[in-house]
């Protein structure tokens, strides 16, 4: 039969039309059972099997990982290269030796980003807080696994948990650790899903097991008074807000500021970083502070680098002379990482069910997991003893007469009837007369049977006990307790993180104390600034100047004043006066473009300086138009460097103006015609974008080509160049008035 010929793949909403390879005909899916049928699937592999942990604190790649060693005796035996570890772990995990070995080092204490880890290392396992400190390959390292892991597998052998079968059914896993801990808590864990993501911050393990045990005891026990903030294995400063936290211990959800610990060496003069947050890196770190050393924000360092080595993490930052390392590291802790916000979202697998919980109610499921597992433990241990006294019953009926017995197996022809001519002779079951058909012939003495039979009382006693357990609910918690207890005194350590209790004004914006002085601004036609203090313009000669640039304002004030520099593209750039450095008249000075990194092919046209934001700005556009605008206009609340639409784009701007208060201003057009304009004259508006008014007559070819603020005494007869209406011609210069070129204001 002839293949029928392919057609062009066809999309129609809400149907897809595809080629099935192979078949050589069109079938129709619906997107949305395909997406189902296809992407669902993956999404809750990736919530139930690989990102979100479980109540016992890990995610499967963790459990792996950790029963491997335990099964290869890790846990007491020598360290063995992590080449072995990992190949063997991929017996249980299929997803390759680069993430099995990832994962080994993520839980080692050379990677120190536990609290408490679990693998004791040997080698190069890299640094939790460095970006670029890669570990070395897995045939270089070797671990086996910290004492602290005897309370993962515990009792794992007494059926506290379910195994089930590994991905090739050929070996057993188990699908919950029997923690004698909250492990979930001790040790930070996050994991991105589909959909979905977890978040879950360390606490110290001494605080964790004294909560866990009172609210074992008491339901309503106050975790606060207990559990006061997180820990975190690279120590930092938790900056305390009782609110915050209390929000996090109840939603699960939430952020707290983590700060970095730093010690000031006065003889060095510099400020030694020891510790930092857990969620940045010490490169991400003195990278920015780089940055903000070359805008110009932070001047008060000389260098920074990192001198991290065998005593742990250092980053060293050298002073300028004078300089306060307190208000500093205010400034530091304010724009760089160095105080950094920890992103709480405890969302953990319970019963495959994945719940956002407060720390109350994960330490509550804890505590269910936690007696389960004990209850299963006592079960487990009941049978054992109750199978063994069983067996003691029967032995103790061969004590009445031990020559029968071996009478009775004598005589018997057939092996197989052994077993049941003894059942007959003594009244047992076939469970103890295989027992006794067992024992060995160096056994058979009144001696040994007496000391087997008197394991019965004790095993009476313990029975009694068990099932006691067993049936007291109580019983099971004072264990629990007393192994937490067991746990704290012999694991806990005292807390890494400091708590930083500050006043509420601490969390305020750092306003930076900018020395005030007395200065002299320079602005020229290229966009050069110049800041000039008076001793130093006094001493100093003629002004350099690149060639063909001149200076079009000069301003007398103080280095704490706002600098509003316009553009060319209808922006304002705004800085300071302290932004810049102090120069000498002998230097070109900054160029603003390049200073306040204007876009590309944007100049800066004119500057204005103020302290107030009061007076007026003069906006003349060549096409004989004047807005007038308020400077208020430009003052904002935060700290924005740029503003955009700062004046009407309308028409070509022929300058910029400015006045603290009404005053008159003298426009000159390319035809020679001079016009006095009193600010007074034209209206205020409030919008930037304003195109103005007319004020200036111009014939076809004209243009308004300068302004400048008008001096008494400039001309002779002032009155000619006034006009009672506006728009006027304006008045050409009279013979007695002598032309010359005005600078902007």
């Amino acid at each position: 039969m002839a293949r029928k010929k392919k057609t062009e793949n066809i999309i129609q909403a809400p149907l897809i039309k595809g080629v099935i390879e192979g078949a050589g005909e069109i079938v129709e899916q619906r997107i949305v059972s395909t997406l189902t049928e296809n992407y669902m699937p993956y999404a809750m592999s990736v919530i139930m099997s690989r990102a979100i942990p479980e109540i016992d604190g890990f995610k499967p790649s963790h459990r792996k990982l950790l029963y491997t060693m335990y099964k290869k005796g890790l846990l007491t035996g020598p360290l063995t290269k992590s080449a072995n570890i990992v190949g063997e772990t991929m017996k249980l995990n299929p997803h390759g030796d680069a993430a099995i070995y990832d994962t080994m080092v993520r839980l080692s204490r050379g990677y120190e980003a536990l609290l408490h880890p679990y693998v004791l290392s040997k080698g190069n396992f890299g640094k939790f807080f460095s970006r670029d400190m890669a570990w070395a390959a897995p045939r270089y390292t070797e671990a086996k696994l910290e004492p602290i892991c005897n309370e993962l597998f515990r009792d794992i052998d007494k059926d506290t948990v379910d195994f089930v079968d590994n991905y090739d059914n050929t070996m057993k896993e188990p699908t919950l650790l029997p923690a004698t801990f909250p492990s979930v808590l001790v040790n930070a864990n996050t994991g991105i899903a589909v959909g979905m993501a977890s978040s879950v911050c360390s606490f110290n393990l001494r605080e964790v097991c004294e909560t866990t045990a009172a609210l074992i005891r008491d339901p309503e026990h106050d975790i606060f008074s207990t559990l006061p903030a997180p820990d975190f294995c690279g120590g930092g400063q938790i900056v305390y807000n009782e609110q915050v936290l209390k929000d996090i211990y109840s939603s699960g959800k939430g952020s707290f500021k983590v700060r970095a610990e730093y010690t000031y060496d006065k003889a060095n003069n510099c400020i030694d970083v020891t510790s930092i947050a857990p969620t940045t890196s010490t490169e991400a770190i003195i990278e920015k502070v780089i940055e903000l050393v070359k805008q110009g924000k932070i001047k008060e360092i000389s260098d920074i680098r990192d001198e991290t080595g065998l005593n742990g993490l250092k980053i060293t930052i050298d002073l300028k002379r004078g300089v306060d390392p307190e208000l500093l590291m205010k400034k530091l802790y304010k724009f760089t990482p160095l105080e950094d916000s920890f992103a709480c979202n405890f969302n953990i697998l319970i019963g495959g069910v994945p719940m956002v919980l407060g720390v109350k109610e994960i330490l509550d499921e804890w505590i269910a997991f936690r007696i389960e597992c004990v209850r299963r433990r006592v079960y487990h241990e009941l049978h054992k003893k109750k199978d063994r006294l069983h067996l003691l019953y029967g032995l103790k009926e061969i004590l009445l007469d031990i020559d029968k017995a071996v009478r009775i197996v004598r005589e018997t022809e057939e092996e197989k009837e052994v077993v049941p001519n003894l059942m007959i002779g003594f009244g047992i079951d076939e469970v103890q007369a295989e027992f006794v058909a067992e024992i060995k012939l160096r056994h058979l003495n009144r001696e040994y049977i007496l000391k087997r039979t008197n394991d019965i009382d004790e095993l009476e006693a313990d029975i009694a006990e068990l099932e006691a357990i067993l049936a007291s609910k109580s019983r099971v918690k004072t264990i629990i307790v007393k192994e937490l207890k067991e746990v704290a005194d012999k694991y806990g350590q005292d807390r890494k993180s400091k708590i930083l209790y500050i006043e509420d004004e601490a969390f305020e914006d750092v306003v930076e104390e900018i020395p005030d002085y007395p200065v002299h601004l320079f602005f020229t036609h290229d966009g050069y600034f110049k800041k000039i203090t008076p001793q130093s313009l006094r001493m100093s000669g003629e002004q350099k100047l690149k060639e063909g640039d001149s200076i079009i304002l000069t301003v007398d004030t103080t280095n704490n004043s706002d600098l509003l520099f316009f553009t060319n593209k209808c922006q304002v750039y705004k800085s300071k006066a302290s932004d810049f450095a102090d120069t000498k008249a002998s230097v070109l000075g900054d160029y603003v473009p390049a200073k306040l990194q204007m876009d590309e092919g944007e100049t800066a046209v004119a500057m204005i300086s103020t302290k107030t934001y009061e007076g007026i700005v003069l906006f003349v556009f060549e096409n004989g138009k004047v807005a007038k605008v308020p400077l208020n206009s430009y003052a904002t609340k935060t700290n924005r460097k740029r503003l955009t639409n700062a004046y009407s784009d309308k028409a070509p701007l022929a300058a910029v103006g400015f006045s603290e208060e009404e005053c008159e201003f003298l426009i000159t057009a390319s035809s020679g015609r001079m016009l006095l304009l009193h600010t007074a004259a034209i209206n205020l508006k409030t919008s930037r974008t304003t195109q103005g008014v007319a004020v200036m007559k111009l014939k076809k070819g004209q243009r308004v080509m300068s302004v400048s603020k008008y001096k008494d005494g400039t001309f002779s007869k002032p009155s000619r160049y006034r006009t009672r209406s506006l728009p006027a011609l304006g008045a050409m210069p009279d013979s007695e008035d002598t032309a010359q070129q005005l600078s902007l204001i």
